[in-house]
């Protein structure tokens, strides 16, 4: 006799609430995440330089263990914030890639509830660190999903350009899907956005790149930038914005008027390119704040970015949802269809615009059809006009 089917779930009521697919960060640092409170020293220019500079000193005596000991908690917030498919990168120019090693550890950790993908990212370049190119290869041998990339970094425009060509043969052989931080400066002459658009045509890899930050494109002129979003567009690149960590690091020198360090992103939108929203850090030397939430970091977008415009509310949600499943290359199983498993988020709020305005809780979150995470929200009682109600900020 076959078994008796198992019970079925307890049913949820929604109660009108937004029913939305899992969030997706696209774009985190795993490996350092909560480190700010035993680092070195303090980021005191507040810069990018500077926070590079922290990381290879403090990485000196990271283990392991406190690697996994954070990033295991970072995980339970993001659970908390409905965030179940992550992209971490994981620095590759220490010689023992500890990072890749314990990321790789944690993935099978969290496999069946929170889907990583691991990027072996040279933070210090890979022309610039010392065996940098065998370091990649060993991190692909370890069994990243992503190759990644730091132009920027290396010290010369002809070393950046070959670090891109380096990475695009990695991942042509290897059959991996590429993302490279690419321009994160102010210098309107970092240009290797376009390298990268070229590469992709050139090799028929459309849609297989990814280029995260690009925060130099708020300073081009706009001629360049015209031309080069039409070739991002060509070459179907995906473009991750990092608002939390751009805002706050990128632009420092400017004196006043001071730019926005954030890349064209509505002008992005506007041509079709794919663009997404990363966290990037985590309490760490580049951004010392954060607790995992898509929504935050789409609100964040919204101000500094120009994306405040009733349409673009639901655009915003677009970019930390089905945008990165797109660049993330999951849509065969992200998204609320039939055929695909029972992920979603219900969310503390009626739609859209509301969920970037109040920056609700997720109220459950499921799994493969299992609640994995439940959030009673704050409740509110005011005495005031002669009344006692209960506030909830909608209106």
């Amino acid at each position: 006799r076959a078994p008796p089917p198992p019970p079925a779930p307890a049913p949820i009521d929604a109660c009108g609430n937004l029913l939305i697919p899992p969030f997706i960060d696209p774009h985190v640092h795993l490996d350092a995440v909560l480190s700010v409170a035993c680092l070195t020293r303090p980021n005191q220019s507040g810069t990018l330089l500077e926070a590079i500079d922290i990381w290879n000193e403090w990485q000196a005596g990271l283990t392991e263990d406190i690697l996994l000991e954070n990033a295991r908690e970072v995980m339970k917030w993001y659970i908390a914030n409905g965030v179940l498919f992550v992209r971490t990168h994981a620095d590759c120019t220490d010689p023992s890639l500890l990072t890749v090693r314990a990321l790789a550890k944690l993935r099978e950790e969290m496999r069946g509830i929170v889907d990583i993908q691991i990027t072996a990212f040279p933070q210090n370049g890979v022309f610039t660190t010392p065996d940098g190119t065998l370091q990649i290869q060993k991190a692909i041998e370890l069994g990243v999903d992503v190759v990644g990339g730091a132009p920027h970094i290396e010290y010369t425009r002809e070393d950046g350009v070959r670090e891109i060509e380096y990475v695009f043969d990695l991942a042509e052989k290897h059959g991996l899907l590429i993302d490279v931080h690419c321009d994160e400066t102010g210098d309107p002459q970092s240009r290797f956005s376009e390298v990268m658009a070229k590469e992709c045509i050139n090799r028929g890899m459309q849609g297989l790149a990814t280029a995260s930050h690009t925060t130099a494109m708020h300073n081009y002129n706009n001629d360049y930038a015209f031309k080069l979003i039409g070739l991002l567009k060509k070459a179907e690149m995906n473009m991750i914005v990092n608002p939390f960590d751009n805002a706050v690091l990128q632009n420092r020198l400017d004196g006043y008027p001071r730019k926005r360090g954030i890349t064209r992103a509505d002008e992005l939108t506007a041509a079709g390119v794919n663009v997404c929203i990363g966290h990037d850090s985590i309490m760490d030397p580049w951004y010392a704040m954060g607790k995992g939430s898509m929504s935050a970091a789409a609100n964040l977008l919204a101000h500094i970015g120009h994306l405040n415009g009733h349409s673009q509310m639901a655009l915003l949600m677009d970019m930390v949802t089905k945008n990165s499943a797109r660049a993330l290359r999951i849509d065969d199983k992200y998204g609320i269809e039939v055929g695909k498993p029972a992920n979603f988020v219900i969310i503390d709020a009626k739609d859209e615009a509301e969920t970037i305005r109040l920056l609700p809780e997720c109220l459950y979150v499921v799994r493969n059809g299992k609640v994995i995470s439940e959030t009673t929200p704050a409740k509110r009682k005011v005495t005031a006009f002669g009344a006692t109600e209960w506030v909830d900020f909608r209106h």
